[in-house]
């Protein structure tokens, strides 16, 4: 059993009550710092040594927190642990999706994705430093600003402590059956921007060229790109165009979400999205975008760092399966650099990015044993 002291759920739960209560969407970078604020003191005050990495771009603050030297008696490659603390609900969602527990069920804007898993993470570090308890490598927590949007200003240091680091923890929400992830697809993003010619719709009709009517027919051929069998999915939203329903529009856009099993299908989706050509001659197409994460692929070492976490977790009493995900995270670049990345290693629940979103309290308890089990004795 992990050596780490780590408390009842119900006193961890009243503490990520508090986290929760701090509405931390990606794009309000005081409001992410606030909680980024919290954190950063309790873990000073447990004796972590901290970097702090100003915001930049609109987006919040990044914490790096280390262990103090002389901690971890492998050399100095640490364990990564990474999660986020923006999520992707509006300040004011609390007024009408309030924190609530209901039974066994923790209900509450980003509780799920993912600040229970930060909350466990941070917990898991800081009583480890709390009761000095021995480890056998180096600790370093990263909390970043961004993930939900795709981690544009944390990447570089997520990639800069990830390869550094012996292995890397990411304690995104377990999946079903507390399932963790050895694998994940790749993600990226892509907006389209059509031109077309604007006219009365009435008196002009023949005159213009509909923007949006361009923008259907490039959906319709982008949805016929799908293929499931092979793992490939688009997704269009938003979309916008036109302004009056007695204007033909002039333009109109979209957003795309491409989803890829493979770098190999990342590479040829890029270039077939990058190179579509508009099917009417009086509009003008223009694509930007790339791949954002790659794929997380697993490998022997994966596999092998998940045979360490399935035997902690029977120690602390749980079952472990592994899972691949279609869904991103900050472990796809950890894992792309070869580094051993485990991931959906938070608290299990469900709901992420929708009105009933939920924890399942009571597992907090055995997950931050867990966490601190992992932290303590992987070399």
């Amino acid at each position: 059993m992990p050596a780490t002291e780590v408390g009842r759920s119900e006193d961890l739960l009243d503490e990520l009550a508090h986290w929760v209560r701090l509405e931390t969407p990606t794009t309000n970078p005081v409001a992410v710092n606030q909680l980024m604020d919290i954190a950063a003191g309790e873990l000073f005050s447990a004796g972590a040594i901290l970097e702090r990495i100003p915001g930049r771009d609109g987006f919040g603050d990044t914490l790096i927190a280390r262990t103090p030297p002389g901690v971890g008696a492998n050399g100095e490659k640490p364990i990564l642990i990474a999660g986020h603390l923006d999520t992707v609900w509006a300040v004011g969602t609390l007024a009408d999706m309030p924190y609530r527990v209901d039974g066994i069920r923790a209900h509450g804007p980003g509780i799920h994705d993912m600040k229970a898993g930060s909350f466990l993470a941070f917990h898991a570090l800081r009583s480890i430093l709390r009761q000095q308890i021995p480890t056998r490598r180096p600790i370093t927590l990263m909390l970043t600003p961004d993930e939900e949007v795709g981690s544009p200003s944390s990447r570089q240091w997520i990639e800069r402590e990830g390869a550094g680091a012996a292995f890397v923890l990411i304690p995104e929400p377990a999946g079903k059956g507390g399932a963790c992830v050895t694998s994940r697809k790749g993600v990226g993003r892509f907006s389209m921007h059509i031109a077309g010619r604007g006219a009365h719709s009435g008196g002009g009709f023949q005159d213009g060229v509909s923007a949006v009517v361009e923008l259907a027919r490039q959906i319709q051929r982008i949805h016929e790109m799908v293929d499931l069998e092979r793992g490939v999915t688009m997704n269009v939203a938003p979309i916008w165009g036109g302004s009056r329903p007695n204007v033909v529009p002039h333009e109109a856009g979209c957003e795309i979400d491409l989803r890829v099993p493979t770098g190999a299908d990342g590479e040829r989706m890029q270039r077939i999205l990058l190179a579509l050509e508009p099917f009417h001659p009086g509009c003008r197409l223009t694509i930007t975008g790339e791949m954002n994460r790659p794929p997380f692929a697993e490998s022997p070492d994966i596999l092998a760092l998940y045979e360490h976490a399935h035997a902690i977790a029977k120690e602390v009493g749980f079952k472990l399966p592994r899972q691949f995900r279609g869904g991103g995270s900050d472990g796809n670049f950890t894992a792309a650099l070869g580094i051993p990345t485990l991931d959906g290693l938070g608290c299990p629940g469900s709901g992420a990015h929708v009105r009933h979103e939920h924890i399942f309290w009571q597992e907090l308890a055995p997950r931050a044993a867990f966490l601190a089990g992992m932290l303590e004795t992987l070399d």
